[in-house]
């Protein structure tokens, strides 16, 4: 599996704002191998970064992208399942019985739910209201999503073991056809190995290490 690093910072110290703007992420190593698998993609690029405290991971996704398509028409998960997001995904175990899931969108617009396998999704399910916050922002060059979960409600959901949370990260970036309709092309930094775009699989995720 691939591991990303995330290293230590001192508690209370980084603030969310949405614009990445702490000068701790100068801490967090960046991921930036993001890809398609299944589809060319060009003129977008998309930047991830960790960090963690004694009470929160905290997460940064830069998005460098001229073209974001976010869906308006209401704040359902079907308008946030049509626009351009990013996405984490957790897991206990490779079972995925259960794993959860956090799609966020540019403005930020969270649709979280439980998933047990074969997308069986639980959109009855929400993270703890107070355990997750998340920020964003548009600027000329894309968008910025940052965000913090709770060391307390990891452990809750069995997600750290052995200071290693197994975790899918991805995104989704909408193109328009030329019907006039939107279809997805979907990123991702470990390719889970399969002939179409599935990220609801165990070779799909990777692992944070809490250094």
């Amino acid at each position: 599996m691939r591991v990303y690093n995330v290293n230590n910072i001192p508690l209370n110290q980084l603030i969310i704002t949405g614009k990445a703007d702490s000068n701790l992420w100068e801490r967090a190593c960046f991921l930036r191998d993001f890809h398609s698998p299944w589809k060319e993609i060009r003129n977008t690029e998309t930047k991830f970064k960790a960090l963690w405290d004694e009470d929160y991971l905290f997460f940064l996704f830069e998005v460098i992208d001229n073209n974001i398509h976010i869906h308006r028409t209401d704040n359902s998960f079907n308008s946030i399942n049509i626009s351009d997001r990013v996405e984490l995904f957790f897991r206990p175990d490779s079972s995925l019985n259960p794993y959860y899931c956090l799609e966020i969108d540019p403005t930020p617009r969270i649709m979280d739910f439980k998933a047990c396998p074969d997308k069986d999704f639980d959109f009855n399910w929400n993270w703890p209201h107070n355990d997750l916050i998340v920020k964003s922002s548009l600027n000329p060059k894309g968008f910025c999503v940052e965000g913090k979960i709770s060391i307390s409600s990891l452990k809750k959901l069995n997600l750290i073991q052995d200071g290693k949370i197994e975790t899918g990260i991805y995104r989704a970036k909408y193109y328009k056809t030329k019907d006039s309709t939107y279809e997805p092309v979907w990123l991702t930094w470990v390719d889970p190995q399969t002939e179409t775009p599935n990220f609801h699989i165990s070779s799909s995720f990777g692992v944070l290490r809490l250094k």
